[in-house]
C-alpha cells in the first residue's frame, strides 16, 4: 500500500492566490461585462526589453540549424556565458563571485521551496512574518520546524533576530509583502545571528532591481561574513520581465559548510550541485541567451526604464493613500504597497468589499502570516491608465 507524505496535511486549506482566482472567478462569471482591475499577483504587464526579444529570437533561431543546435547543457547549472554575466552583475556592485557559485534556475520561486530539500527535516527554520507563502509551505511539506520573527509597524516590517536558535533563515529584502527593505547594519545583525548559531541565511534578492536608495544593500553579500553562512536567490521575473519566460539564478559560495549526522563537514554548493543533476534538466538555451543579454549595458538600462515605469505607478499609488490617510509602507524602493485596511476590517473583509465595490483585486494580507492581518498588498505592475483607474475607484470606495 502506498502512502503519501502526511506533511501535506499539514498545509493550509487553500493556496493564497488560488483562493483569491476562485473569488474572482466567481466574481466575473456573475458580472461578465464589467472591467476588474488586478493589482493582486506580482505579474508583469509591461513587454520584454527589445534587446531581450532579439537575444531569445537569434538563439531560436540557432536551435533550427545543424551546425549551432544545442541539446543537453553539460553542466546542468546554466551555460558559462550567463553565469559570467550573473558574475559581472555582482561585481559592478562590488561583490566578487566565481561562476561556479552560480546557478542558473527556472526563477526564485521553484529554488526558494526547493533548497530545503538539502536540509534534514531536523532543522529549525525562521521565518519573518508576513512571508511569501513558499517559504513556510516548502518547508511544511518538508516537516521542518518552523519559528517567526515578527514584522509589524513598530520594526517597520523588518523582522529582527530574535534570541531563540535557528538553523535556517529566510529573509526577504525588498520585502514580499510589505515593501521594507533591510539597511547594512540590519542585515549585519542577520548575519552575526546565522554564525551564532552556525545557521544558514536563505537571501530572497527577487526584487532587488527595484532598489533606489544607493545606501540600500541589493545583496547579502555585500555584507562582511555573509559568505560563510548565506544563500542567495534571484529573479530575473521582476528585474526583466521573465514571469512568462521563467530564469533566474542561486548563489552558493564556496565555503559555506553544513553537517552530516556524524558531524562531518560538506560544502552545501556541491550538495546543491547533486541535487539539481538528479532533479533538474535546466533552462532552454533561448532562455538563457535572452538572459545573458539582460545583464548587458544596453539590456540594464531597458529593463531599468520598465522598472521606472512601474515605479511611478507606486508613486501614484503612495500619493492616494497619503491623501486618504492610510497607513503603508513600501513603493520607493519596491513594486509593492502594503497598506493597513480601513476602519479596522480585517483582510479577506477588505477584500471582498474592494472586489464588490470597486472591482479591484488586491491581495489580503493574512495570507502572508499572522501580522498580515488587517494588512492588504496592492501591486505596481499594472497599466498606468489602470493604476490610476485603480486609485480613483478606492477613492470613491471610501468616501461613501
Amino acid at each position: 500500500m502506498s502512502k503519501m507524505n502526511a506533511n501535506f496535511l499539514n498545509l493550509k486549506e487553500n493556496y493564497l492566490f488560488r483562493e483569491i482566482s476562485r473569488n474572482v472567478n466567481e466574481y466575473t462569471s456573475s458580472h461578465p461585462d464589467n472591467k476588474l482591475i488586478r493589482m493582486g499577483i506580482g505579474d508583469v504587464t509591461r513587454p520584454l526589453a527589445p534587446i531581450v526579444v532579439e537575444a531569445m529570437e537569434k538563439a531560436a533561431a540557432e536551435m533550427g540549424r545543424q551546425e549551432t543546435f544545442r541539446g543537453y547543457e553539460d553542466s546542468g547549472q546554466g551555460y558559462d556565458f550567463l553565469r559570467n554575466a550573473v558574475k559581472g552583475y555582482y561585481a559592478k556592485r562590488g561583490v566578487t563571485l566565481d561562476a561556479e557559485e552560480i546557478f542558473i534556475s527556472d526563477g526564485a520561486k521553484s529554488d526558494s521551496g526547493n533548497i530545503n530539500d538539502i536540509f534534514s527535516e531536523e532543522n529549525t527554520v525562521l521565518v519573518t512574518d508576513p512571508a511569501y507563502p513558499v517559504y513556510v509551505d516548502s518547508n511544511t511539506m518538508g516537516g521542518k520546524k518552523i519559528l517567526y520573527a515578527d514584522s509589524t509597524p513598530e520594526n517597520g516590517f523588518a523582522a529582527m533576530p530574535p534570541e531563540c536558535p535557528a538553523d535556517l533563515i529566510y529573509l526577504c529584502s525588498p520585502n514580499n509583502p510589505t515593501g521594507s527593505v533591510y539597511t547594512k547594519e540590519q542585515l549585519k545583525e542577520w548575519v552575526a545571528y546565522a554564525q551564532k548559531n552556525k545557521a544558514v541565511i536563505i537571501f530572497d534578492a527577487a526584487y532587488e532591481a527595484f532598489i533606489t536608495d544607493p545606501a540600500l544593500p541589493h545583496s547579502i553579500f555585500e555584507i562582511e561574513g555573509a559568505r560563510s553562512c548565506a544563500i542567495e536567490i534571484c529573479s530575473l521575473s521582476k528585474t526583466a520581465g521573465f514571469t512568462g519566460t521563467r530564469c533566474g539564478y542561486t548563489v552558493i559560495p564556496s565555503e559555506l559548510t553544513f553537517y552530516a549526522p556524524d558531524g562531518a563537514e560538506h560544502s552545501v554548493r556541491k550538495i546543491w550541485a547533486r541535487r539539481q543533476g538528479s532533479k533538474f534538466n535546466g533552462v532552454s538555451y533561448p532562455i538563457q541567451r535572452a538572459a545573458e543579454a539582460v545583464f548587458t549595458d544596453e539590456g540594464l538600462a531597458q529593463c531599468r526604464e520598465i522598472i521606472s515605469f512601474y515605479l511611478e505607478n507606486a508613486a501614484i499609488m503612495a500619493e492616494t493613500f497619503k491623501k486618504l490617510g492610510i497607513s503603508y509602507t513600501g513603493g520607493s524602493s519596491s513594486p509593492y504597497i502594503w497598506f493597513r485596511c480601513p476602519d479596522g476590517m480585517d483582510s479577506w473583509d477588505f477584500f471582498h468589499k474592494l472586489l464588490n465595490e470597486a472591482e479591484v483585486v488586491g491581495t489580503p494580507g493574512s495570507g502572508f502570516g499572522k501580522n498580515g492581518e488587517g494588512w492588504f498588498r496592492m501591486t505596481a505592475f499594472g497599466t498606468r491608465e489602470n493604476t490610476v483607474e485603480a486609485m480613483k475607484r478606492l477613492e470613491k470606495m471610501l468616501s461613501k
